[in-house]
Formats: C-alpha cells, structure tokens, sequence
C-alpha cells in the first residue's frame, strides 16, 4: 500500500490533520456522543483530514425510494462514496450497511464508508444478484502513525484529491490479486508444481516424485484448507483461468504478429 504516490501538499496535510484529531477521535467513546454529533464530527474530519469542501460536496440525510443514506460525498455532481455513520460508541459490524447497500444499488454507487469516527471500513458494492458486498480495508483513526507511507496511503484513498487517480480501485484490483486464495491457487498450477519438482531433483538426489504427488501433498498438507474450499478459492480459480487465457491470447497474437 506504500506505494501509491502522495503528493507532498497532501501527505503534510495528512500528518498534520491525523495530529490534530487523533486525541479527538480517542475520546469520542468514552464521552459516548450520539449518532448526530457523530457526524458533525465525521464532517469535519471529511473537510480537514481528507480534503473536501463541507458546503458544497458533502451532502447529508440523501433520500431514495424511502431510504435514507446518512452522508454523500459528491464531487463535481457525482456521488463517489456514501457513509453510514454510527455513534462513536457503536461496534461496527456488516448489519449496519444495508441501508446504504440498498441506497448505493439504486444509485450505481459502488463505495460505501462504514465508520464510527474512530473505526472506518471501506466496502465496494457488487452489483450481482443478490446484491452483495465486500471489505476492501478498515482502519483506525486513533492507531495510525503520520510516519507510516501505509498508514497515510490508507488515508489518501479515500481523499478528494485520490478520485481523479482512481487509487482505491487501483488498490481493490490489486488487493483481489494479492491474496492467500489467488496464491494457493497458483501453488497448485502445472508452472509451479513443475518447478518444485525440478527443484526437488536438483537439490536431493535419487528423490523420484510425480507431479500429481507434490499437488496432493501441497493440497492436503501445505497450504491451509480455508484456501481451497468455498467462493473466495473459487473466485481466485476463475481469476487466475481468466489471466491464464488472456496471457496465452497474447502469446498468439505476439506469434503471430511476428
């Protein structure tokens, strides 16, 4: 996550504005403020912290057949994320997204901010049947270190200056790449158990093994069961199929271009 590049203008004002609030935002529980003032303070660090103006691009209490959506962020007249605010209080857990799941389908909104002042999590909406949704990354407000680049990129994702380099898809897209499920799934591939094999005769002589020895071992002994089994190894499956035959795809055109 360190990677994604910050303008400097940006990073001092992360550094500055996480100083500013995290003494805040530790206090908010403990004072136990309600929903309302929950999200006068959500503004405010909306504005400060992530960059966007109060007045004209955040929009509260958005209605849409008789669902309410506590904050918009719009930008340039398009909705960019909503967010479902909760009392400071207030465990965050996934019951608390379907209003905003069901205002975000109506509107072809795909991110949603579920956050509390002090936890903030980030889910994008997929519009399957049923609609569904999944957790790109959460963090939080009173952990973070203005030294860390991963802590700041995690702030600058979601700032206004971020919609224009499309930073957080960039990082979902990444993120549905860079996973244990996707990994296992490699690990099980002909390329990889094929190179484990000759490694194995390179480095121990005499040793005699098939391919399908080494997949069944790597299956039930190496890599963990919850990698395999369910719809997240089954989504990594189609992934790494669908990169496999469009790499192969180039390979033919490349050929026969030449």
């Amino acid at each position: 996550m360190s990677s994604v590049k910050i303008p400097k203008k940006v990073q001092d004002r992360l550094v500055l504005t996480l100083k500013r609030y995290q003494p805040i935002v530790r206090k908010l529980a403990e004072r136990d403020i309600s929903e309302a003032d929950t999200v006068t303070v959500i503004k405010d660090m909306l504005t400060d912290i992530f960059g966007y103006d109060k007045y004209t691009e955040l929009t509260s209490e958005q209605q849409i057949r008789g669902t309410f959506c506590d904050l918009a962020i719009k930008v340039e007249g398009k909705v960019h994320y909503l967010a479902e605010v909760k009392s400071a209080g207030t465990s965050l857990n996934d019951n608390h997204l379907r209003q905003a799941v069901n205002y975000g389908a109506h509107q072809g909104i795909e991110w949603i901010i579920l956050t509390n002042a002090i936890m903030w999590k980030i889910y994008r909406i997929r519009f399957s049947q049923p609609i569904d949704w999944e957790e790109v990354y959460c963090f939080d407000m009173g952990a973070l270190s203005g030294r860390s680049g991963d802590d700041l990129a995690k702030l600058f994702m979601l700032c206004r200056e971020s919609i224009s380099t499309d930073a957080l898809q960039e990082f979902h897209r990444q993120a549905q790449i860079l996973n244990r499920y996707v990994l296992a799934e490699m690990l099980l591939s002909d390329t990889m158990v094929g190179a484990l094999k000759r490694e194995l005769r390179r480095l121990f002589e005499g040793v005699r093994t098939s391919e399908e020895e080494l997949r069944v071992l790597l299956a039930n002994e190496v890599i963990k069961r919850d990698t395999l089994d369910g719809e997240a190894p089954k989504a990594a499956k189609a992934a790494v199929k669908k990169a496999t035959t469009a790499l192969a795809k180039r390979q033919q055109a490349k050929t026969a271009a030449g």
